[in-house]
């Protein structure tokens, strides 16, 4: 068994190569190996968001605070609120984030597939992201 303190683990920027805006992303859990799941909390401020992006093996996210946006390839634009969940396919290209006047907060979990959990992509037009 292992506890990790809340408080004990960093909080980190959100790189530039993957986010657009001010996010922070704080580490939930990572356990070793065999096991593959992480999840981390997520907090985007207005008008922040990932940049398009893949899963291997899917994604869920949990909404904890504020308004946010979701989006699939081919997809319109939706908006997630606290309670709700979202599923992303394996392979399912899409991008997430804060609305524009609203931060939000969730909870991201995914496993890796050969050591990863991300394929990262392009960054998420301004156009993209007001549709």
């Amino acid at each position: 068994m292992n506890i990790v303190r809340s408080g004990t683990q960093a909080s980190g920027k959100g790189p530039a190569e993957w986010f657009t805006g001010t996010v922070r992303v704080d580490p939930l859990f990572s356990p070793p190996e065999p096991a593959r799941v992480a999840g981390a909390l997520v907090t985007f401020e207005p008008g922040a968001r990932t940049a398009w992006h893949t899963h291997p093996l899917g994604q869920t996210l949990i909404v904890m605070t504020g308004l946010g946006r979701v989006q699939r390839e081919g997809g319109a634009v939706e908006e997630i609120r606290p309670g709700d969940v979202v599923w992303f396919e394996p392979g399912e290209k899409h991008w997430h984030g804060a609305s524009p006047a609203t931060a939000m907060s969730h909870i991201a979990v995914q496993e890796k597939l050969n050591g990863s959990p991300v394929d990262w992509m392009e960054q998420v037009s301004d156009e993209q992201y007001g549709q």
